[in-house]
């Protein structure tokens, strides 16, 4: 072998790196220090991105040549970009696993056979320039090995951190030759178990900053606020290579003015600010201080803020009560993986923004180091996590599955340690950072307290956080005096309200390998100290969902210690392989690359698809955190302003607009000095009435709140979310059945109705129609089926199962007795019937009715009893097999997007039209999508033939599709779908939420169809265009 084993060692984390500083980007002149992005402008940084050689080797031991000499051919190697990770560049392959460690549990032994890649790369440079030199990586995964012209440089890990090395010794003028040995694996994967594609490689820059000899070596702000803010105090600590170096200062406010300046050469400067204008994710306020030496300019944006938290456990900003409405995000590209560039970073936070959300959880690594920076300008509240997770120790057989094994494994302390203190230092200036996550999933014992101990040391300015805190080794006491928070992941909204309200329901998990494990409280009711609870991670977005946002989210209008929540997660991760011979994307996730373990399509869980158009689950997101509400109580309108800082009338304006049975029939606008001032957290009246002389019919309001000025990612008049009130229900209808002549034939197995213009046969042994025939066409093409079955969801993964069991996917319907008769105007079916499944007991017991009249309409009742011993349904409902052209639809209902009982918030009743194929949410893992509920009529079309329907009693919910559930249920991936010949029409009584059980509690009750009995009802009627 050509290196030590320093990849196996737990003592060795970085050998000949400087010690961690924070991000900064030193400057020659005042134009790049005051640019905005002095990255891209300053003349003292080389960036040595770009084509490299390189080449890969599946173990270690294959690399035989000491390939870093000077005198090496690298002419066999082949070309890579830099930055990137091999997996996307044709080497290896990829692999995606939730928890489970890739390679045997053994820490902190690795694979002898560790694959690895050699990377060349040449550069220029001039010895005697009188600057001197230090080579920077900001990221790389998972340790690498440093030559400098065939001189050991260095040894560093820690994957999404900055190794930095003075190479100024090793260089010399003209050509000089950089060699990086980096490794897939290595003692610190057992503390890099996040949930992601394992991509290994140089995945972030690479560049060489100039120095002069005596500099400012690292920098600490902080901000302070004096006299309830009538004045800011910023400190500023200095570590420089000369003590006694003198450093100039200028602090500019927003609009340029210079509002503080001096020089020191002492070891600590201050400022004070005068009517500061102070930051937070509505209104980013940024000064910019300036650091001169004379010899280079050191630029750091500022946003004058304080973090406290109240004695009540409230989280408190510049003394205002803050809610996060935020979003766990990893850096993920489906091109490039976890090399993301600063367009695609700018890219997630402009839709962010104009999905009002204000807060990111950086899961579960420090992300590139000028993210924060862009938080920091474009406002974003942002809880900064470690790159430490180590969950598969959950996986482990037997008694040795022990969650906080490795939080107590002392040869792996000094490396919590390590990567706590390399991201803070990193992004220790950066205002937007709110709080410090130690880690996540990773337990909790002496490893997780000493890194609590040394990030409250270094900074108590800021709050710490970290989930894993419940499960203890029996017989260990535990200190959480270093952690501000409590926070949890995907709890029932029970223990949040318990412990919100009085401080219980917080248990932990004793672990005993004798014994086993037990549950026990460790919070003592009423005398512990109230801290702020954090989601940190709920609403599993997986697939359709998630369905139950709306019921975490009020309970921050509730409870003021609740600081808000971090729905999971921002993207879909899944890996772009091309299209097909059609022109469909194809993605790729867990398993498709044949790799062991593997954790399928778990990894696409966001709001957004990988190339990062909205799931449904983000605009159902978006209108939930919309900054106002609106509610109605006895005909005033009271408007409540969700944001924490701004006034609604300097935030936004109102167009309002009535309909009736879904027709406009009145609207407005109500902007300047019609919008009330409303102040943050409060509500007022609107000062707004109904017009009089409105129709008579299903009243609805809706309010639409619009942006009233551009900001850097939302412009102006953007819609930012509404709300829609009933101001006057729906008048029932009153049907009479049309008179004419009607011919009736009972057979054997068939009942036969025979009007004008339509011919229907009902079988008497299935108890539904066969064949319904309207001006001598056919509507349906193939039987008619009770349906209780849906395509499952990723949040139905766990209860499909029992679905499954219950042979709800297939399902056999008989009938018991069928009578008809032919009364003045209709004929009357009356059928008992009961579906089941082979093998097994009766699902569901129906009575139904079928009434048809001589215009061909059928008014149908079917009365359900369901048995109690079987899970709750998917669905329930009928299925008809239309023409594979009547794909139009216009309905009045829920819309424009798809929605369920618990997932509707986007939507709002009106009258929409659309076809099958608009209706299709098209999720890479085929699964029930694109239904639509709360409908009141339903009409589809072809160029010929319409059918519509109407509701009786209860609204409707139905689905439109070219694809059966049975094919969106037996295909993997979208891409392989294959169009029914049939347009494939599902008229439901409901089916149940979607809730967000794929990682999280099950759906609640009020979510399901449970009910002991129910009724559906409707009317069908076909027409002719």
């Amino acid at each position: 072998m050509i290196v030590k084993k320093y990849y196996e060692d737990p003592h060795t984390m970085h050998i000949g790196t400087l010690p961690a500083r924070a991000y900064y980007i030193p400057c020659g002149t005042t134009a790049a220090a005051l640019s905005e992005e002095p990255r891209l402008t300053s003349d003292r940084i080389e960036f040595l991105n770009g084509n490299w050689k390189f080449a890969y080797f599946k173990s270690i031991y294959d690399l035989k040549e000491n390939f870093y000499s000077d005198d090496f051919d690298s002419s066999a190697f082949s070309d890579i970009k830099v930055p990137s990770v091999w997996q996307t560049q044709g080497y290896d392959r990829h692999q995606y696993t939730n928890n489970r460690y890739p390679f045997p549990y053994d820490p902190p032994y690795i694979p002898h056979d560790n694959p690895c890649g050699a990377y060349i790369r040449t550069f220029n440079a001039d010895k005697n320039d009188g600057f001197r030199k230090y080579l920077n990586f900001e990221g790389v995964d998972s340790c690498f090995y440093v030559w400098i012209n065939g001189k050991f440089a260095g040894y560093s890990q820690v994957s999404h951190a900055t190794s930095e090395w003075d190479i100024t010794d090793y260089i010399q003028t003209g050509t000089n030759t950089l060699a990086v040995l980096v490794l897939k694996w290595c003692d610190g994967s057992y503390l890099e178990d996040q949930d992601k594609f394992r991509m290994s490689g140089i995945f972030r820059d690479v560049y060489i900053l100039k120095r002069p000899k005596e500099h400012i070596r690292d920098f600490t702000v902080t901000t302070a606020l004096k006299d309830g803010a009538v004045s800011a105090e910023v400190t500023v600590k200095l570590v420089k290579t000369n003590s006694a170096l003198t450093v100039k200062y200028k602090l500019i406010a927003p609009n340029g003015n210079i509002v503080a300046e001096g020089k020191t050469d002492k070891e600590f400067f201050f400022a004070v600010v005068e009517n500061p204008l102070l930051w937070n994710a509505e209104t980013p306020y940024l000064y910019t201080l300036i650091l001169d030496t004379s010899q280079e300019l050191i630029p750091c944006i500022i946003g004058l803020r304080e973090i406290k938290t109240a004695d009540n456990g409230v989280l408190l900003l510049n003394g205002h009560h803050i809610v996060f409405r935020g979003v766990n995000r990893h850096d993920s590209c489906p091109i490039n993986g976890p090399a993301v560039t600063r367009e695609h970073i700018i890219r997630d936070l402009k839709l962010m923004k104009q999905h009002n959300i204000n807060a990111i959880r950086t899961s579960h690594y420090p992300n590139s180091p000028y993210f924060t920076e862009l938080c920091d300008r474009y406002g974003f509240y942002v809880i900064d996590e470690a790159d430490l997770e180590a969950n598969g120790t959950c996986m482990l057989y037997g008694r040795d599955n022990f969650f906080s094994a490795l939080a107590m494994d002392e040869q792996f302390t000094a490396a919590w340690v390590d990567r706590v203190r390399l991201l803070y230092e990193r992004d220790k200036n950066r205002s937007s950072v709110i709080m410090w996550s130690i880690g996540n999933e990773s337990g909790y014992g002496i490893n997780a307290e000493a890194a609590l101990a040394y990030i409250k040391n270094a900074d108590p300015t800021r709050l710490t956080h970290y989930e894993s805190d419940y499960v203890i080794l029996d017989g260990y006491t535990p200190d959480r005096s270093n952690l501000d928070t409590v926070s949890r992941m995907y709890p029932p909204i029970s223990q949040i309200e318990n412990y919100c309200r009085d401080g219980s329901g917080l248990d932990v998990l004793i672990y005993n390998y004798e014994k086993g494990d037990h549950w026990k409280d460790y919070y003592i009711h009423g005398k512990a100290p109230r801290k702020p609870f954090v989601i940190c991670e709920y609403s599993h977005a997986m697939g359709n969902g998630p369905g139950d946002i709306e019921d975490y989210y009020g309970l921050t209008m509730k409870y003021d210690n609740l600081c808000g929540g971090f729905i999971w997660e921002w993207c879909d991760h899944a890996v772009y392989d091309g299209k097909t011979a059609d022109n469909r994307d194809i993605y790729r996730y867990g398993g498709d690359s044949g790799e062991f373990p593997h954790d399928g399509n778990f990894c696409l869980d966001g709001l957004v698809y990988p190339d990062r158009r909205p799931h449904t689950g983000l605009l159902e997101y978006k209108n939930i955190i919309r900054p106002a509400r609106m509610s109605m109580n006895k005909h005033k309108f009271y408007l409540r302003n969700m944001l924490d800082f701004t006034n609604l009338k300097d935030e936004l304006y109102i167009v309002w607009e009535i309909t009736c049975d879904g027709a406009v029939c009145a609207g407005g606008t109500i902007k300047g000095t019609d919008m009330p001032s409303v102040a943050p957290h409060e509500t007022a009246v609107l000062d707004f009435k109904v017009p009089e002389g409105l129709p008579d019919g299903h009243l609805l309001i809706k309010f639409t709140y619009y942006r009233l000025n551009s900001s850097a990612f939302v412009p102006a008049d953007h819609v930012l979310g509404f709300d829609q009130i009933e101001i006057s229900p729906e008048k029932p209808k009153v049907w009479e059945p049309a008179a004419g002549r009607l011919t009736l034939n009972e057979a054997e197995k068939e009942i036969t109705v025979i009007g004008n213009n339509f011919r229907y046969v009902f079988n008497k042994l299935t108890g539904v129609f066969d064949k319904l025939v309207a001006f001598n066409m056919p509507i349906i093409h193939r039987p008619t089926e009770y349906n209780i079955w849906r395509a499952p969801t990723d949040n139905d993964r766990y209860i499909c199962n029992e679905w499954k069991k219950a042979g709800y996917d297939r399902t056999l319907t008989r009938t018991y007795d069928v009578t008809v008769r032919k009364t003045e105007n209709a004929v009357v079916i009356k059928a008992k019937l009961s579906v089941g499944a082979i093998y097994l007991q009766r699902l569901l017991d129906l009575n139904t009715e079928w009434r048809i009249d001589a215009d061909g309409r059928i008014f149908a009742s079917v009365n359900i009893c369901k048995n109690p011993a079987v899970p709750f349904l998917p669905r329930f409902g009928l299925r008809f097999f239309l023409s594979e052209d009547m794909d139009n639809v216009s309905y009045y209902g829920r819309g424009p997007y798809e929605n369920y009982s618990d997932k509707h918030h986007s939507c709002w009743t009106g009258r929409f039209n659309t076809t099958a194929d608009e209706m299709f949410e098209d999720y890479i893992k085929p699964q029930e999508n694109g239904s639509r509920h709360g409908c009141r009529e339903i009409t589809l079309e072809n160029s010929v033939l319409g059918l519509k329907v109407e509701k009786l009693n209860k609204t409707l919910a139905f689905n439109l599709s070219h694809y059966t559930q049975e094919e969106l249920t037996q295909k993997t991936h979208n891409y392989q779908l294959e169009k029914s010949e049939y347009t494939v029409f599902c008229l439901d009584y409901a089916q149940s939420g979607v809730g967000s059980n794929s990682c999280g509690p099950e759906l609640k009750e009020e979510y399901r169809i449970d009910e002991k009995e129910f009724n559906f009802s409707f009317v069908l009627t076909p027409y002719l265009k």
